[in-house]
């Protein structure tokens, strides 16, 4: 026998290992022996006798529960004192603070940690508690509209729900009870989470070589309906060398990542994580793709029951219950394994699901790790060439056109625009008084790729077709640039300054 979940042995009594019984009985319980070695080997206590008297009373004192202390002795010599601790409804406290048995260790619950765990003493769940704060005003009807539409769809819920008022159906959803929303309506429909809560956010990072090599980044806020189309439509726009389209949820994107497989890896990021602790954080590299949020697996469940069937027992189940009659995720604890399947039906290596700095971290990898010349088109990789070879300042960070986007130039226009006032006599502070921030960086799109169209810049500025038209148009009038040739075939030139 070892020390384990439920035992543990001490040579001798310190009045310290209260915190030892503390950490059981908030835990499954336990067994103390004293008396004991390392290996469990009976060492003698000199005052077993004193002990037997002393610890009843300092438990019940000190900690305001009960435990059976019993003496034994081996070969009616040795003497050691067994405290059994059984777990406890209520949570229990030393001199204010509150201790948890975790494996074969104890733990001192504070802040989130200390939160989550009264409230499961008290029969709740962070995310039934009433938010004092919020009013029906503070929820989105567009999310409300959204979530009645999905709903219907999935054929969970009747399709009258649609004739309820807001307030009806977030009280048919347990959301709303006497007259106050649950954290659960801000999380899922609120207008602003973020007034609320801290983090309601997912972070979204492009890396290169290294976690030390950030390239852009951009945050998307909001409720769990909003992040719902927010995060895949910047992962499209800014991320994704080929968009996917996230509608589609059994097509396999065989030239990046399976659609399933992204789409269950946010809804379970959303639904199970600890919403007091930090954003979730996406990270896109070369060859992998990671998603993380705060907040471990339920206890007793290991990592690896992720790989098959288990039971689904969620963190927030007023969260997990809604989205389930929305259709984005079931009941049975399938999320995960949707994730293997995804991505074994697509030939991608398994995913890799890890518990890291008190989250759990998924990541997706690719097939291999391909060549940068193989994932883009060989014309645009000699126009960026030629570029170098003009300017001299393209450095291979671009990837040879795969981050030919926005955040290129947020972070670098500074030296091109050296360049350009070299060669065209105009400045981008210049273009940007006059015409807008966009301007500028439509011209710098140009400058890339002089075949640019007035899509692909829309897809790259986050706007409309229409919108890129009207600053075509203006920097046309004003003499900045040219088209050369046919809307099909032709090219964009930039005018040098007269």
């Amino acid at each position: 026998m070892s020390e384990s979940q439920n035992i543990e042995w001490k040579r001798s009594w310190h009045d310290d290992y209260l915190k030892w019984i503390c950490g059981f009985a908030n835990a499954v319980g336990g067994t103390i022996f004293i008396g004991k070695d390392d290996d469990g080997v009976v060492t003698h206590l000199e005052n077993y006798k004193a002990l037997m008297e002393s610890l009843p009373n300092k438990i019940r004192e000190n900690l305001g529960i009960i435990c059976n202390v019993n003496l034994h002795d081996e070969d009616g010599k040795k003497h050691y004192i067994e405290i059994k601790v059984n777990p406890y409804s209520v949570p229990v406290s030393l001199r204010g603070r509150y201790y948890y048995r975790s494996g074969s260790s104890k733990m001192e619950m504070t802040g989130n940690t200390l939160n989550e765990f009264l409230l499961k003493k008290a029969g709740k769940t962070w995310d039934d508690v009433l938010e004092e704060g919020a009013e029906l005003e503070d929820i989105d009807i567009e999310s409300i509209q959204q979530f009645v539409k999905d709903a219907i769809k999935s054929g969970r819920m009747p399709e009258d729900i649609g004739d309820l008022s807001k307030e009806e159906l977030l009280e048919k959803l347990r959301l709303f009870d006497k007259g106050k929303l649950k954290r659960a309506a801000v999380i899922l429909f609120g207008k602003d989470p973020n007034r609320f809560y801290p983090n309601i956010k997912v972070k979204i990072g492009r890396f290169g070589v290294n976690d030390a090599d950030l390239r852009f980044q951009e945050v998307e806020e909001g409720s769990i309906v909003q992040l719902l189309k927010a995060v895949p439509n910047q992962l499209n726009y800014k991320f994704f060398i080929k968009p996917i389209d996230f509608e589609g949820m059994q097509r396999v994107e065989k030239d990046e990542y399976p659609v399933a497989a992204i789409r269950e890896m946010l809804l379970n990021a959303l639904v199970h994580r600890s919403y007091m602790g930090s954003m979730v954080q996406m990270r896109v590299y070369d060859d992998k793709l990671t998603i993380w949020n705060e907040g471990n697996l339920p206890e007793g469940m290991a990592l690896e029951s992720l790989k098959r069937h288990h039971i689904s027992r969620p963190r927030n189940p007023l969260i997990a219950d809604v989205c389930f009659k929305a259709g984005y995720i079931d009941s049975w604890g399938r999320g995960t394994i949707k994730i293997f399947e995804a991505c074994a039906a697509a030939g991608l290596p398994e995913p890799e699901i890890s518990s890291m700095d008190g989250g759990i971290l998924v990541t997706l990898f690719k097939k291999s790790t391909e060549s940068v010349n193989d994932q883009v088109d060989t014309e645009p990789v000699k126009q960026i060439e030629q570029l170098q070879m003009e300017f001299g300042v393209l450095s291979n960070r671009i990837a040879l056109g795969k981050e030919t986007n926005i955040a290129f130039f947020q972070d670098h226009y500074g030296v091109l625009t050296e360049e350009v006032r070299k060669k065209f006599g105009r400045s981008s502070e210049e273009i940007r008084k006059k015409f807008g921030e966009k301007a500028i960086y439509t011209v710098f799109l140009i400058l890339l790729k002089n075949s640019i169209t007035t899509k692909e810049i829309g897809l790259l500025l986050g706007v409309s077709q229409r919108t890129v038209e009207k600053y075509i148009d203006t920097l046309k009038n004003n003499s900045i640039i040219e088209r050369i040739g046919s809307n099909k075939g032709g090219h964009w030139k930039i005018i040098p300054k007269k």
